[in-house]
């Protein structure tokens, strides 16, 4: 096991294939950061054409913030303690920036399910970071998507089934449901 390792994600609603690959990676080490991508799509907007998602609004209806409180929810939820994970912004689009973000020394965990995924296993590599591929997936055994996710809430399809319990309660008590509807309706 190692000590420290790290994961990253827009988590742009965090779902059940998000937890997969979270709680894949907090097996393999003691601490376990998690970053959290486009922290704010105007500072740090996609950079590359393989990043389709990280420039508008409607794909990035969450905040920083109440990713963040997601996450930390969801982890405690299932069984993680407070001391063992840590939630980070993780600039990729900014790879000039990204190393004041992220621990150094950390084993880097991901899965890779795409192009844009495998740009980001280079940005990683070149900045001398340790990258450890999870797993490779193709599109049908990627699962639910946050894309698909979102367009679900937009149009009150059975979602809840495919996010933590705690995401559930957070979007529907921080009315975020309804501002997707609003981003997917209105203009």
């Amino acid at each position: 096991m190692t000590e420290t390792g790290v994961i990253h994600g827009r988590f742009q609603v965090l779902h059940l294939k998000h937890m997969e690959y979270v709680l894949a990676a907090k097996m393999r080490c003691k601490i376990l950061y998690v970053g959290i991508t486009h922290p704010d799509i105007v500072t740090y907007p996609a950079a590359s054409p393989l990043d389709q998602h990280g420039t508008e609004d409607r794909d990035n209806p969450l905040s920083y913030f109440e990713r963040y409180e997601i996450i930390r929810d969801a982890l405690l939820d299932f069984g993680l303690k407070r001391t063992e994970f840590e939630i980070i912004p993780f600039p990729v689009s900014r790879p000039d920036v990204l190393l004041k973000y992220v621990p150094r020394n950390g084993v880097y965990y991901m899965s890779i399910c795409g192009e844009w995924d495998e740009e980001k296993y280079r940005i990683l590599t070149s900045l001398g970071l340790k990258v450890e591929v999870l797993w490779r997936r193709n599109e049908e055994e990627k699962g639910i998507t946050g894309t698909r996710l979102r367009e679900m809430i937009a149009r009150d399809d059975n979602w809840q089934q495919y996010v933590p319990k705690t995401a559930v309660s957070y979007i529907t008590e921080h009315e975020i449901d309804q501002r997707i509807k609003q981003l997917y309706y209105v203009g």
